[in-house]
């Protein structure tokens, strides 16, 4: 079975998104072998660029699976080109708003209602707000993407996050008035160190990303996270996902020692050294190999241009090197992992380096 990912480049400046196009199926007979899925359309233009390669290089105008990872903009924005510019089977998406029953009462605020949260969540996260409803205005099927669900063709399965999982992080969300649980958000102080920048050594046999420390946001975490499993072989889309999400994604799935070998996966959050650490990465693809090893998976990191040091983290991306990955940066470009594809018009591309100094 052949597969294009394809991940457009986001962002001219340093601003990072998603913007992912892939097929698979028999890409070399008539459309209707192929499966077309788009998961999240970065910018406006990111979305332009979207609806253009997959008429130019897809050779079609219809897409059977939109998905939208998180209600972020810089995933969000560009889906309403691709809504508004081609035929789309259906869309899944979270529907932050209708979880409302039962939010009031760990809002220290007691005059909160659970129909006013709704309404905040609406207005905070009006982007994704407003697909849903572009969504409804041209009849395409909604359906929320929780643990365990799959597509219609039965080869792309929701690995995270699960219903009460996602009910927890929403307390979390942007919009949401103070709540009785502590925030997850860095503090002010651990931003204005972050942004002084030093760099350090990296010895192969030893990670520099952590366990523990600054974490990403709850709504980051709520990233669908999906796998796909063709030819015996798993492809993995994080989002935004964290270390919690991604746990909680690992869980579900099992030993990754009796499934498919990993094949391609997306480093988390155009690779923010707050999405990722050694011991969920070991249970996502594995634990680290010896120096020199053949590089056995790929992976992709969506950032801008001039996104680094922040996004992608050097330290990130040796993390996926030494556990024996090609890592491939956008960084202004589009790269494509394909497969038994027709287009062979693309020139190969040169993986990242191991990076003997790292931000820290």
């Amino acid at each position: 079975m052949g597969h294009e990912i394809c991940f457009l480049a986001v962002g001219d400046e340093s601003k990072s998104g998603d913007a992912i196009a892939l097929r698979y199926g028999n890409l070399h007979g008539s459309r209707s072998e192929q499966t077309v899925v788009v998961i999240d359309g970065g910018y406006t233009q990111s979305g332009k660029d979207l609806v253009s390669h997959i008429k130019n290089y897809f050779d079609t105008d219809t897409v059977d699976l939109v998905i939208l990872t998180h209600p972020d903009s810089d995933h969000a924005s560009g889906l309403y080109e691709v809504l508004n510019e081609l035929k789309v089977k259906k869309l899944w998406m979270h529907k932050p708003w209708e979880h409302k029953d039962g939010k009031a009462v760990h809002i220290k605020d007691g005059r909160v209602t659970d129909n006013s949260i709704a309404e905040r969540l609406k207005n905070a996260l009006e982007t994704a707000y407003g697909l849903y409803k572009l969504a409804i205005e041209k009849d395409i099927p909604i359906e929320e993407p929780f643990a365990g669900k799959y597509d219609n063709t039965g080869f792309i399965q929701v690995i995270g996050p699960s219903y009460d999982y996602y009910n927890e992080l929403l307390l979390g969300f942007s919009g949401m008035p103070e709540t009785i649980i502590e925030s997850k958000e860095p503090s002010f102080f651990i931003k204005v160190k972050e942004a002084i920048q030093q760099w350090v050594s990296e010895l192969w046999h030893i990670d520099l990303i952590t366990d523990d420390g600054e974490t990403t946001s709850y709504q980051n975490n709520s990233s669908v996270i999906v796998q796909l499993t063709i030819d015996n072989k798993r492809f993995l889309f994080t989002g935004d996902a964290g270390r919690e999400a991604l746990e909680h994604a690992c869980n579900y799935i099992g030993d990754i020692s009796i499934l498919p070998p990993i094949s391609f996966i997306q480093i988390p959050h155009h690779g923010s050294f707050k999405n990722i650490g050694p011991t969920v990465l070991d249970k996502l693809v594995g634990k680290s190999k010896d120096k020199g090893s053949t590089p056995h998976f790929t992976a992709f990191c969506s950032a801008a241009k001039k996104g680094a040091p922040k996004h992608p983290s050097k330290k990130v991306l040796n993390a996926f090197t030494r556990r024996g990955a090609n890592v491939y940066v956008t960084a202004g470009q589009t790269k494509i992992n394909y497969n038994d594809t027709p287009n062979n018009q693309w020139s190969r591309a040169t993986p990242e380096p191991f990076y003997d100094n790292v931000e820290e």
